[in-house]
């Protein structure tokens, strides 16, 4: 039901496609301040807005001149100590919502975003069988091998489902103890695909389909299922619909409202609202020489999914090798979490035994060089393992499907497609930590002009930088915010629109703000 790519935490907020964001269509990049959000629209217009876990991120918010996640106001204060297994966020989500209920006005309506980091990686080893889970009711997905070592993984990722679910859960129950239940409209929906090779971070059906479910007392009909192309591009357009509010003309979102599905009765048939959803990526994390990315654009209809590649000369899944901290080359593939990791994941398997003849098929999907173009009939090959765009029996499906990504491109004013620097998203500077690797072989045979241009454009500076206000040596202020130096390593952090004598010390609940 849902489907949009790795960004979509940002693209969701903003109602957009990635390559429309700007510096918010990459990873762990500025956000542009100009970049209304719908929580930013909703808090506005006098809703108690909130996160807990991750909002949107990652981002540097702070430089691009916001004084808040674009999600809201951070709200993860309440901890769990101790956390239950590793790989646990040791937040709890549940009983922060109720003290973040406590805060909102009695007749105040309100938008709290729930984003669990579960259930990324990395997770507790053997956590699921250590829960009781069985290795013979897993369902391996078909781009992965059915090894023991990689169906215990799976149940590990499952129980970290769990946990999230559990909190939903206490949410919803207490939703229902206080009497907001069947007023909640109440949108769940994943963070990404699930965080194994072919489908985390990539354009296929295992990273752009996730689950969505939505609640909402009786203007809902529950128990139903809907077998509609939808997008989490819509959620926006959605909200702003049911809750009667104009959307914004400056930056128009592309999703549409499903305000007619939903509210449709159980068994009616309505109009479908598209032939197909669209979606992308560009740089998922530091995986390639020069901090390069992997720009992928991809259709997807009832029936069949098509990718193009734009630089199907780099790796996937990042580069094979990296220099490590002695200069030394090392594992790498850092596109796909953990998989340099030599330990018994399903990611570092794949890795480790890429030569093995019952491994390599597997490695070669998640990991190696892919063409430019692909195409997958996914109702009978939902892992996208057998591309069909070189079989003559499906050239009129692959250039219909190439025609309509590539109108849609031009419509939505893709970068990569109208220009004018169509690498503009490989000079947006990565906020996170940046790896060194070996110059890849392709660039001893790349066209001397695409090159130029290429590393010139690495070189831009087109940050849009808002530094915050110093306070003499001893702080900073930004918004509504005040730092304020207390010792070598201390701080306090003052909301000083709601507490101007600055009396309530903030920075244990704001660290991410800190």
């Amino acid at each position: 039901l849902g489907d949009v790519y790795k960004r979509q935490r940002a693209s969701m907020a903003l109602g957009r496609y990635p390559w429309q964001n700007e510096h918010a269509g990459n990873h762990a990049a500025i956000w542009p301040g100009k970049l209304a959000t719908f929580p930013d629209l909703l808090e506005d217009a006098g809703y108690l807005v909130g996160y807990t876990g991750k909002g949107v991120d990652p981002f540097q918010h702070g430089l691009g001149g916001r004084d808040t996640n674009p999600a809201g106001n951070e709200y993860n204060g309440i901890r769990i100590d101790p956390k239950p297994r590793r790989g646990i966020l040791p937040v709890d989500y549940a009983k922060i919502f109720a003290a973040f209920l406590d805060e909102k006005n009695p007749d105040q309506s309100f938008l709290f975003w729930y984003g669990g980091k579960e259930p990324h990686r990395s997770f507790d080893p053997g956590s699921g069988l250590r829960a009781g889970k069985n290795l013979d009711e897993v369902q391996v997905p078909p781009f992965l091998p059915d090894t023991q070592e990689v169906r215990r993984d799976l149940l590990d990722y499952a129980l970290e489902i769990e946990w999230f679910d559990q909190h939903l859960a206490r949410m919803i129950a207490l939703l229902e103890e206080r009497g907001e239940l069947e007023n909640t409209l109440i949108i769940v929906t994943s963070d990404n695909g699930m965080a194994f090779p072919s489908a985390k971070a990539t354009s296929y059906e295992y990273g752009l389909h996730v689950p969505l479910a939505v609640s909402w007392g009786d203007n809902i009909k529950s128990g139903q299922v809907v077998k509609e192309l939808v997008s989490l591009l819509d959620i926006y357009p959605t909200l702003f619909d049911l809750l009667d509010l104009p959307l914004p003309a400056e930056r128009p979102v592309e999703g549409k409202s499903l305000a007619g599905i939903l509210s449709a009765p159980p068994g009616t048939s309505t109009e479908p609202i598209r032939e197909a959803v669209y979606a992308g990526r560009e740089r998922h994390s530091s995986a390639r020489w020069l901090n390069l990315g992997y720009p992928q654009r991809t259709i997807r209809t009832d029936r069949y999914l098509y990718v193009w590649n734009f630089h199907p000369e780099r790796w996937l899944a990042g580069s094979p090798e990296k220099f490590d901290e002695n200069g030394e080359r090392a594992t790498a593939f850092h596109d796909v979490d953990q998989a340099s990791s030599h330990s018994k994941v399903a990611n570092a398997v794949l890795v480790d035994n890429r030569k093995d003849p019952s491994i390599a098929p597997f490695f070669e999907l998640g990991y190696g060089k892919r063409p430019q173009e692909e195409l997958f009939d996914i109702a009978v090959d939902p892992g996208c393992t057998n591309n069909l765009a070189n079989d003559s029996a499906y050239a009129s499906i692959r250039n219909r499907l190439k025609t309509m990504l590539f109108d849609r491109l031009k419509e939505t004013d893709d970068p990569r497609v109208v220009g004018p620097n169509p690498d503009i998203f490989e000079s947006y500077r990565r906020y996170s930590p940046i790896r060194t690797f070996p110059e890849p072989d392709w660039v001893a045979t790349a066209d001397p002009k695409m090159l130029e241009h290429l590393l010139a454009t690495l070189e831009e500076n087109n940050e849009p930088i808002e530094p915050p206000n110093a306070i003499g040596d001893w702080g900073l202020r930004m918004g509504r915010w005040e730092l304020v130096k207390t010792g070598k390593n201390n701080w306090k952090l003052f909301n000083i629109e709601n507490d101007p004598e600055k009396t309530r010390d903030l920075s244990e609940q704001k660290y991410r703000v800190v």
